[in-house]
């Protein structure tokens, strides 16, 4: 393993007493006091793990992170930060950086970190070598079939080879060294339709027959003086192709391929003929050989637990394996980004064209989108495949599936950045209360109304958001007893949009609510669903409020009863959203309002429609807008009837 760690930072005391515990901890360790010179010794000693500092004079640890991702991705960076410093900690995530430590720093969680760091790096090595083995067994498969193809070509290439040798003539001699080379019959005939030199293989199986008729070998109407493919060659004076039959010197009997070639002299006169005949079952026992392989190849290629590609050098897909054709919607010739990240253009930094470029493996990690639609982590290796010439004409990509795994990790790194974050929005909001209840207080004392009202109206304001945002942290952290009731659909309509109706024209923003008629009752859990709901309406309120473009702005909430549905539609002419963030909407923590959001609202609202047995289909286009269409049951599945109302 190597153990080469450098450590960066501007203050010297820190880097004195970490570099002397990390290296009892057994690491060989290089320090530097800012990014520049981090990135020389980087260069020089290209250690697998880096410890920086985020804020440094000269370059800091956020523009370190990117430079040695971009030059070696395989690098795992670990950031140290001050409690101050939370969103450039985020940032340094979002270019990939393993993990984050906070000052002063903990022995614990420092391990912590660096045991992650080590964890990817064997994981890494381990699909490394799990790649070059698959590699080297693609590798010799191909030889075998290259090596069997050879072989069943020789039927096919007689022909051609007769063609060749037409205006073959000269010594005899030399022209059977080559045939006894040949793993075929091969003969040569005058006029006189006698037998006057065969090959080696011929003199074995059939016996020397030199002095023979040229009909003798055949069995049938062939095997006689008129009708010999020989005779039909001096007659027409050009080759024949047929089918007959022989009989080998220990009396079996074999069907055979007859080729037939004229030799000319200088007149231009057939002097010679030249056969060449083929075992049939030979030829047969090849093709089921190649056949046989083939499958052997192909179930190879298949069962591969991961997905496999090849691709060419406009990145068009020219093969793919099983588990890739399942999981993506692929066409032979379709491009590789379109599959895998619905892009119009190559991937940055894509591994398949670096491994044009200087023919080695390369490896990278990526999200892709099968078609499914729910993305997935994948780990990319490729491998060049190169002809006869040593060109790489194809370069295999295999990507393996990693989704659990950064799940897991990104989950424990976003649960201790969100818990921080969240509690500091908590004590801003306790700062709030603090204000208000002043207000209050001073209100009393001088007998001041409008003090009392204005101080307690801000404290309503604030612990309406506490409750909203500890309701969601609950939501997320424990799940809740499902309760759900007859619930009356009109009520609960108007009741939700009385709920935001004040906020979103507060904002500027216009507010339309349309309930269908007698939209009757639905069996749900009012309460979440509640929650659900508001929760959608106030990301289409951040919407409308994000998008400058427009002059005014307009939210339509409508309720659309059927059969056995409800429509709930909520609809925004805001900023609108691209591809990639519609695919990711409901990721937990995902979140396309920077600082502003948690990525638990939409999250918990598609997990409250999911539990009552319904979706969400989601429409919207870059500065278009969009809409929301959440569609919930009437009776929630495996029910009979609607839950009675609790009195």
């Amino acid at each position: 393993m190597d153990n080469k760690l450098l450590l960066v930072d501007d203050e010297e005391g820190i880097r004195k007493v970490l570099g002397i515990s990390l290296a009892d901890s057994g690491y060989e360790v290089f320090t530097a006091e800012n990014g520049q010179e981090a990135l020389e010794i980087f260069h020089r000693e290209n250690p697998p793990i880096v410890l920086t500092d985020i804020k440094m004079p000269v370059m800091d640890g956020i523009e370190l992170l990117r430079k040695i991702k971009d030059e070696n991705p395989d690098t795992e960076v670990i950031m140290i930060t001050g409690h101050g410093d939370m969103d450039l900690a985020i940032k340094s995530l979002k270019y990939r950086a393993i993990d984050f430590v906070t000052k002063p720093i903990n022995d614990d969680i420092l391990e912590i970190a660096l045991g992650r760091a080590h964890e990817k790096i064997s994981m890494r090595r381990k699909l490394r070598e799990y790649t070059e083995n698959l590699e080297t067994l693609v590798q010799e498969k191909s030889a075998q079939l290259v090596e069997i193809e050879r072989q069943v070509a020789v039927g096919q290439a007689v022909e051609g080879l007769a063609s060749m040798l037409r205006n073959l003539a000269g010594d005899l001699e030399s022209g059977l060294t080559y045939f006894n080379e040949m793993p075929c019959f091969v003969s040569i005939h005058n006029r006189k339709l006698e037998v006057v030199a065969v090959n080696q293989l011929y003199r074995e199986r059939l016996g020397n027959k030199v002095g023979c008729g040229s009909w003798e070998v055949y069995d049938g109407k062939i095997g006689t003086r008129s009708n010999c493919p020989v005779a039909a060659t001096f007659k027409t004076g050009k080759g024949q192709r047929t089918h007959a039959d022989i009989t080998y010197t220990g009396g079996q009997k074999a069907p055979v391929i007859v080729h037939t070639a004229p030799i000319r002299n200088q007149s231009s006169e057939v002097e010679l003929v030249v056969e060449i005949s083929a075992d049939i079952t030979e030829v047969n026992r090849l093709q089921e050989e190649l056949r046989q392989t083939q499958q052997r190849y192909q179930q190879l290629f298949d069962e591969v637990p991961c997905y496999v590609s090849l691709q060419d050098r406009q990145f068009r897909l020219q093969a793919a394996n099983r588990q890739f054709n399942d999981d993506f919607d692929v066409e032979l010739g379709a491009y590789c980004y379109e599959v895998y990240k619905h892009r119009d253009e190559p991937c940055p930094s894509c591994p398949v064209a670096r491994t044009f470029e200087d023919g080695q493996s390369h490896q990278t990690e990526m999200v892709v989108t099968p078609k499914s639609g729910e993305q997935r982590n994948v780990l990319i290796w490729t491998a060049p495949i190169r002809n006869a010439d040593g060109e790489i004409t194809r370069v295999m990509e295999m990507s393996t599936d990693i989704t659990q795994i950064r799940e897991l990790q990104d989950h424990l790194s976003s649960l201790g950045l969100k818990i921080s974050s969240i509690s500091h929005g908590i004590k801003s909001l306790l700062a709030g209360i603090d204000g208000g209840v002043y207000l209050v207080e001073t209100g009393l004392a001088q007998d001041d109304p409008g003090r009392v009202e204005e101080g307690w109206e801000a404290v309503k304001t604030i612990v309406g958001r506490i409750r909203k945002l500890v309701l969601n942290i609950l939501f997320f952290a424990k799940e809740r007893e499902f309760k759900p009731e007859a619930t009356d659909i009109l009520s609960f309509a108007y009741d939700v949009a009385a709920s935001v109706e004040s906020k979103i024209k507060a904002a500027g923003v216009g507010f339309d609510c349309h309930v269908g008629s007698e939209p009757g009752q639905v069996s749900m859990d009012a309460g979440v669903m509640r929650l659900a709901l508001i929760n959608i309406l106030e990301n289409a309120l951040d919407a409308c409020v994000e998008d400058t473009s427009k002059k005014s702005h307009t939210i339509n909430f409508s309720v659309k009863p059927a059969d056995n549905h409800i429509d709930f539609e909520i609809k925004d002419n805001g900023i609108g959203m691209d591809r990639e963030t519609r695919e990711s909407l409901f990721t937990l923590f995902f979140s396309s309002k920077g600082n502003q959001g948690t990525g638990l609202g939409l999250f918990i609202a598609n997990k409250v429609i999911k539990q009552h047995g319904g979706q969400i289909k989601v429409e919207s286009k870059p500065n278009r807008g969009s809409t929301f269409r959440i569609t919930i049951p009437k009776i929630l599945p495996g029910a009979t009837q609607p839950a009675e109302s609790v009195k």
